[in-house]
């Protein structure tokens, strides 16, 4: 348990620490250029402002129009190819921005329809991921059979270098259609690729949305579609062995840990009162309903009566004795220690209590405690 806890801390300070430094160099990268445009922009403005007389108000509204058109210039985004187009960005989670529902019925449905729809795309992707490195998998191992190398069996490292092989020529090639259909360049047809793949979906490069491509090209509608299926289906089994491992290590430490805890429970012993050892001597002590260990003091009396008055107790040290069930076989059953057989109560009057502890010794072989006894009457 603790070492997840310090694992889960140390993925958190680390996370924060990455975000603190994307943040700055995101600011140092990108802060000057939004200066510089904002400022042109306002440029732009005041010149139209005063090249058309216009006001401010009239320019606002010229504004939004504008912006409220920008995605009809794409067709109808609400008949069937444009929704199929909505649905399938719902579904991966993409969630371009190009085209949102305007209705409340509409809305609604889209909550309902993300709830069922993202577990069953993330099922879906995932399964597809696994079948293709298991396809992966026999294809690596029928090429090693080919080269006559030792080891055919796939290794993770080479799943992983033949997914990620297949992941850049995915990104690739749909860039090299991107570029020729919208005509974007080549560098911005691999980042729209990347963003896509990667289900981050900014928005600020949507494809399908120039020339009524919804309409027009029903081609190049199919194209886009499958590309983003096979496409996240590739990611899926890059995820399967590069992220999905490092997201089970938490499990398996408590796994471990809790079959280290079973073995610890199953290895323990609980003993009360005395235990006669193979080379016959006597462990006195006892364990309480919670504990595993026997606990022992040399200068403490080792028979079962209570003697240990006549002894001088010295401090020493504790000892602590561990057994596991298959190293106490050759413990000695405990025997019932005989009682003293008593004739005649007439011939010999009882025994005091310190004569019969001396008897008990003396049956178990164990030395006399350094104490002088007192001496037997006769009768």
């Amino acid at each position: 348990m603790k070492k997840q806890n310090t694992r889960t801390i140390t993925l958190i300070i680390i996370t924060l620490t990455y975000l603190l430094i994307g943040a700055a160099v995101f600011d140092f990268l990108e802060s000057q250029t939004e200066k510089q445009r904002k400022e042109a922009l306002d440029a732009v403005e005041k010149m139209v402002i005063r090249k058309y007389n216009i006001s401010e108000d009239d320019f606002k509204i010229m504004e939004t129009v504008v912006l409220k058109t920008e995605p009809h210039k794409a067709g109808k985004q609400w008949k069937f190819a444009g929704a199929f187009y909505y649905a399938t960005t719902v579904l991966t989670t993409i969630g371009y921005g190009h085209s949102t529902p305007n209705t409340v019925r509409g809305k609604l449905f889209t909550m309902f329809y993300a709830i069922i729809g993202i577990p069953l795309g993330l099922v879906m992707f995932q399964s597809i991921g696994e079948r293709l490195n298991k396809f992966s998998s026999v294809v690596i191992q029928n090429v090693k059979k080919l080269l006559n190398c030792k080891d055919v069996q796939a290794s993770e490292m080479n799943l992983i270098c033949v997914v990620t092989t297949l992941s850049c020529l995915t990104i690739a090639g749909g860039a090299a259609a991107f570029s020729r259909y919208e005509g974007w360049s080549y560098f911005d047809s691999i980042y729209y690729c990347f963003i896509t793949l990667t289900t981050i979906g900014f928005g600020d490069m949507v494809a399908l949305q120039k020339d009524n491509a919804l309409d027009n090209k029903p081609e190049y509608v199919m194209f886009a579609l499958i590309f983003i299926l096979f496409g996240l289906a590739i990611v899926a089994a890059s995820l399967n062995l590069l992220v999905l491992r490092f997201v089970t290590m938490n499990t398996e430490d408590e796994r471990r840990d809790e079959a280290e805890a079973l073995q610890a429970a199953q290895g323990a012993v609980r003993l009360e009162g005395d235990v006669i050892t193979a080379n016959g001597s006597i462990l006195a002590g006892q364990v309480g309903n919670h504990g595993d260990t026997i606990s022992l003091d040399d200068e403490t009396s080792v028979c079962s009566c209570r003697c240990s008055g006549f002894q001088k107790k010295r401090r020493r040290p504790r000892f602590t004795v561990r057994r596991s069930p298959g190293k106490i076989s050759h413990l000695l059953p405990m025997q019932q220690l005989p009682t003293l057989n008593m004739r005649s109560e007439q011939r010999s009057p009882p025994l005091t209590p310190l004569l019969q502890r001396s008897a008990l010794h003396q049956q178990r072989g164990i030395p006399l405690p350094q104490q002088q006894l007192p001496r037997r009457e006769s009768v």
